[in-house]
């Protein structure tokens, strides 16, 4: 009869939490969608489709995640979204 031993290894896993921030975009009666695909085109840096697709889920879902990042990149972005008459915030 042979033993065999199981060794189990403890790792010590060290990870830096990383915050990031995010645009959300809420649904308004106002703004046409092709008003809000070229805003979050010229702000987002999103390509057509993906401008679609936001103002869509945010048409039907009332609300989309439309930039994340850290704060710094995403005030700025966020302000312009505000100047252009899109309800936005960041969280």
């Amino acid at each position: 009869m042979s033993t065999k031993e199981k060794v189990l290894e403890q790792i010590k896993v060290e990870e830096k939490e990383k915050t990031n921030n995010e645009i959300v975009l809420y649904n308004d009666d106002v703004n046409t969608f092709d008003y809000v695909i070229d805003t979050l085109m010229y702000v987002c840096d999103h390509t057509p489709e993906q401008a679609e697709q936001c103002s869509l889920l945010v048409h039907y879902k009332g609300q989309c995640t439309v930039k994340t990042g850290d704060l710094k990149d995403l005030e700025p972005r966020c302000s312009k979204l505000l100047q252009a008459g899109l309800s936005a915030e960041i969280i």
